[in-house]
Protein backbone atom coordinates (compact mmCIF):
# COMPACT_ATOMS: atom_id res chain seq x y z
CA UNK A 1 0.00 0.00 0.00
CA UNK A 2 1.08 3.48 -0.51
CA UNK A 3 2.34 5.58 2.51
CA UNK A 4 0.86 8.40 1.40
CA UNK A 5 0.38 10.40 4.65
CA UNK A 6 -3.58 11.53 3.45
CA UNK A 7 -4.34 7.53 3.19
CA UNK A 8 -2.54 7.07 6.61
CA UNK A 9 -5.05 9.66 7.97
CA UNK A 10 -7.79 8.59 6.35
CA UNK A 11 -6.92 4.89 7.96
CA UNK A 12 -6.52 6.21 10.95
CA UNK A 13 -9.80 8.07 11.14
CA UNK A 14 -11.63 4.94 10.05
CA UNK A 15 -9.44 2.75 12.24
CA UNK A 16 -10.43 5.04 15.46
CA UNK A 17 -14.22 5.31 14.24
CA UNK A 18 -14.47 1.42 14.03
CA UNK A 19 -12.83 1.62 18.00
CA UNK A 20 -15.60 4.18 18.61
CA UNK A 21 -18.12 1.96 16.91
CA UNK A 22 -17.38 -1.66 18.87
CA UNK A 23 -17.26 0.39 22.52
CA UNK A 24 -20.59 1.76 21.02
CA UNK A 25 -21.93 -1.38 20.78
CA UNK A 26 -20.75 -2.92 23.74
CA UNK A 27 -22.17 -0.12 25.75
CA UNK A 28 -25.50 -0.71 24.33
CA UNK A 29 -25.75 -4.47 24.59
CA UNK A 30 -24.67 -3.98 28.33
CA UNK A 31 -27.60 -1.50 28.68
CA UNK A 32 -29.81 -3.86 26.78
CA UNK A 33 -28.71 -6.33 29.10
CA UNK A 34 -29.75 -4.42 31.97
CA UNK A 35 -33.15 -3.38 30.53
CA UNK A 36 -33.66 -7.09 29.77
CA UNK A 37 -33.14 -8.12 32.99
CA UNK A 38 -35.70 -5.59 34.59
CA UNK A 39 -38.33 -6.44 31.56
CA UNK A 40 -38.11 -9.52 33.35
CA UNK A 41 -38.35 -8.98 36.92
CA UNK A 42 -41.26 -6.66 36.48
CA UNK A 43 -42.58 -9.16 33.70
CA UNK A 44 -42.74 -11.80 36.79
CA UNK A 45 -44.25 -9.53 39.25
CA UNK A 46 -46.94 -8.59 36.83
CA UNK A 47 -47.79 -12.34 36.68
CA UNK A 48 -47.19 -12.70 40.50
CA UNK A 49 -50.11 -9.82 40.54
CA UNK A 50 -52.44 -11.56 37.80
CA UNK A 51 -52.38 -14.50 39.82
CA UNK A 52 -52.86 -12.86 43.13
CA UNK A 53 -56.16 -10.91 41.59
CA UNK A 54 -57.51 -14.37 40.47
CA UNK A 55 -57.07 -16.52 43.43
CA UNK A 56 -59.85 -14.64 45.79
CA UNK A 57 -62.21 -15.44 42.63
CA UNK A 58 -61.43 -19.13 42.34
CA UNK A 59 -62.01 -19.57 46.39
CA UNK A 60 -65.34 -20.84 47.93
CA UNK A 61 -67.71 -18.49 49.25
CA UNK A 62 -67.24 -19.11 52.95
CA UNK A 63 -70.52 -19.54 54.55
CA UNK A 64 -72.06 -17.45 57.13
CA UNK A 65 -71.46 -18.94 60.52
CA UNK A 66 -72.63 -15.67 62.40
CA UNK A 67 -75.41 -17.72 63.64
CA UNK A 68 -76.46 -21.06 63.90
CA UNK A 69 -79.27 -22.40 61.90
CA UNK A 70 -82.69 -22.09 63.74
CA UNK A 71 -85.82 -24.32 63.26
CA UNK A 72 -88.51 -23.52 61.55
CA UNK A 73 -91.36 -22.67 64.00
CA UNK A 74 -94.63 -23.84 62.73
CA UNK A 75 -97.50 -20.92 62.13
CA UNK A 76 -100.35 -21.89 63.50
CA UNK A 77 -100.77 -19.42 66.53
CA UNK A 78 -101.52 -22.64 68.95
CA UNK A 79 -97.98 -23.23 69.13
CA UNK A 80 -96.86 -19.31 68.97
CA UNK A 81 -98.98 -19.02 72.17
CA UNK A 82 -96.78 -21.53 73.70
CA UNK A 83 -93.48 -20.07 72.74
CA UNK A 84 -94.79 -16.97 74.50
CA UNK A 85 -96.12 -18.34 77.54
CA UNK A 86 -92.41 -20.29 78.21
CA UNK A 87 -90.54 -16.89 77.25
CA UNK A 88 -93.29 -14.95 79.96
CA UNK A 89 -92.32 -17.65 82.12
CA UNK A 90 -88.54 -17.95 81.61
CA UNK A 91 -88.80 -21.37 83.72
CA UNK A 92 -89.37 -25.07 82.79
CA UNK A 93 -93.04 -25.78 82.10
CA UNK A 94 -95.10 -29.23 82.77
CA UNK A 95 -97.84 -30.06 80.10
CA UNK A 96 -100.46 -29.23 82.50
CA UNK A 97 -98.99 -25.53 83.19
CA UNK A 98 -98.89 -24.94 79.02
CA UNK A 99 -102.82 -26.18 79.87
CA UNK A 100 -103.30 -23.26 82.34
CA UNK A 101 -101.75 -20.81 79.85
CA UNK A 102 -104.20 -21.51 77.26
CA UNK A 103 -106.96 -21.36 79.77
CA UNK A 104 -107.74 -24.66 79.92
CA UNK A 105 -109.06 -27.04 82.78
CA UNK A 106 -107.09 -29.49 83.76
CA UNK A 107 -108.36 -32.39 82.34
CA UNK A 108 -106.63 -35.52 81.29
CA UNK A 109 -107.98 -34.80 77.51
CA UNK A 110 -106.81 -30.97 77.53
CA UNK A 111 -102.92 -32.28 78.71
CA UNK A 112 -103.49 -35.23 76.47
CA UNK A 113 -104.04 -32.59 73.48
CA UNK A 114 -101.32 -30.12 74.19
CA UNK A 115 -98.57 -33.00 74.64
CA UNK A 116 -98.13 -33.68 71.05
CA UNK A 117 -97.95 -30.27 70.42
CA UNK A 118 -95.57 -30.05 72.82
CA UNK A 119 -93.19 -33.23 71.46
CA UNK A 120 -93.42 -31.09 67.59
CA UNK A 121 -91.53 -28.49 69.42
CA UNK A 122 -89.08 -30.50 71.06
CA UNK A 123 -89.18 -32.86 68.12
CA UNK A 124 -88.22 -29.83 65.37
CA UNK A 125 -85.75 -28.56 68.68
CA UNK A 126 -87.53 -25.67 69.17
CA UNK A 127 -88.28 -27.07 72.73
CA UNK A 128 -85.93 -29.35 74.83
CA UNK A 129 -86.51 -31.51 78.12
CA UNK A 130 -83.76 -30.36 80.70
CA UNK A 131 -81.81 -33.51 81.72
CA UNK A 132 -82.95 -33.40 85.69
CA UNK A 133 -86.29 -32.83 84.66
CA UNK A 134 -87.70 -34.64 81.99
CA UNK A 135 -91.43 -33.75 81.19
CA UNK A 136 -90.33 -30.20 81.73
CA UNK A 137 -89.98 -28.10 78.32
CA UNK A 138 -88.18 -25.16 77.90
CA UNK A 139 -87.44 -23.01 74.78
CA UNK A 140 -83.91 -24.59 72.91
CA UNK A 141 -82.40 -20.92 72.69
CA UNK A 142 -82.79 -20.25 76.64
Amino acid sequence: MSEDPQVKAIQEQIENRERELVHQTEQLRACIKELTRQLDEIDTESESMRITRKTPLTLPTPSPASEPERPDIPDHPAYRQILTALADEGRPMPTRDHCQTHDLTILPKNTEGSHPELKRLSSRGILTEPEPEPGLLVHADA
